[in-house]
């Protein structure tokens, strides 16, 4: 009986062993492609956050522009409506004056 367990033990302790060191090469693989990972793509990253901060300012720029734009823009429609009663007023003198040139 003791034969048998010997062989038994000794499988299983290789099973064992085994099993450890494919954990310990599966966790030096992952942390050897998470370094190299953050390694190549930190660059990467700080180079588009800076992109985004510029475009960022681009866009709060062009929001004031735009703002500027729509105020002058409702300055030319107050403008244009002052126009457009001058010239009914001034089309109205007209007529009359046609009218009375006519009597």
């Amino acid at each position: 009986m003791t034969l048998s367990f010997i062989p038994l033990a000794s499988v299983t302790g290789a099973v064992i062993t085994i099993i450890a060191l494919l954990l310990v090469a599966a966790i030096i693989g992952y942390l050897t492609a998470w370094f190299y990972a953050k390694s190549v793509y930190t660059p990467i990253i700080k180079k588009l956050e800076e992109e985004k901060a510029d475009l960022q300012k681009q866009v709060a720029d062009l929001k004031d522009n735009v703002s500027k734009l729509n105020s002058k823009v409702d300055d030319l429609n107050g403008k244009i409506t002052k126009l457009e009663e001058e010239a009914e007023k001034k089309e109205k003198e007209i007529k009359e004056l046609k009218g009375r040139i006519k009597e």
